[in-house]
């Protein structure tokens, strides 16, 4: 099984970009992220003829929205993240395929908002927390997908890319990713790439050139499928072809 994760930072504009991209690699579930359009503006026409199905959850005023994709035969279980019944962002989409569960996920970035931006941040890690908690204690194989906006170490990020005070470094951030670990689940790309884990997201300009990145785009699997995993790999030339996001596409092969 291929699975993929991709912040494709507006899919409208994106989506002769994703088009190659499954044409050329053929996943069998892909989880987007930022989709900055609403549930019925998501350009299914342009992905026609590809064997996909499609299962978007929008937001309107262009922000937010995830969105699972499948060769594979899925059923949608969520469509957010429980715990929070105020929270209106689209930022979830829980799906079950093959016999596991797949979250597919936003996290808030969480500078933007002030004390209270990066406290939903906090919060949004610790209901993620939770829910991967009541998978693992139903011994659901797991795994949870997408851009989580934390660098989890200082090898995650080059020297000098954020200050200290960034929401996506600080020590709160960081111990809300470590406490996903701590449930047992395995970081997959550092798994296999214990000592150059590639970075995932490159700003605008002239970062991409100068190699100056942050990994933020992870997959967190669960023993089961964690010991299925077999490689984990970041498409960086699609974060250099025309017109791409700032995020490459990320992904994980499971062995059957």
């Amino acid at each position: 099984m291929k699975l993929c994760t991709f912040n494709v930072n507006s899919v409208r504009k994106r989506a002769p970009n994703l088009r190659r991209l499954l044409e050329r690699e053929q996943p069998d579930l892909v989880f987007l992220q930022e989709l900055k359009c609403r549930t019925e503006e998501f350009p299914a026409e342009a992905l026609e003829g590809l064997g996909y199905r499609i299962h978007a959850v929008g937001q309107g005023a262009g922000r937010n929205g995830v969105a699972v994709l499948g060769r594979i035969p899925f059923e949608v279980v969520h469509e957010a993240l429980p715990g929070e019944d105020a929270d209106d962002h689209a930022r979830y989409v829980e799906v079950e395929a093959a016999g596991a569960r797949f979250g597919g996920l936003y996290l808030p970035n969480g500078n933007s908002g002030g004390a209270e931006g990066f406290a939903y941040k906090l919060r949004w890690l610790d209901r993620l927390r939770l829910l991967a908690a009541d998978r693992l204690d139903a011994f659901l194989p797991l795994a949870l997908l997408g851009d989580f906006n934390v660098c989890p170490t200082e090898a995650d990020l080059a020297p000098g890319a954020l200050p200290p005070t960034d929401a996506l470094v600080r020590p709160e951030s960081r111990a809300g990713f470590r406490a996903l670990l701590n449930l047992g689940l395995t970081d997959a790309l550092r798994a296999l790439h214990p000592q150059d884990a590639p970075y995932t997201y490159w700003d605008y300009g002239p970062a991409f050139d100068a190699n100056r990145g942050l990994r933020i785009d992870h997959a967190l699997l669960s023993a089961e499928l964690a010991e299925r995993l077999v490689s984990a790999r970041v498409d960086v030339a699609a974060r250099a072809a025309e017109s791409p996001s700032d995020h490459a596409p990320v992904f994980f092969d499971l062995a059957d």
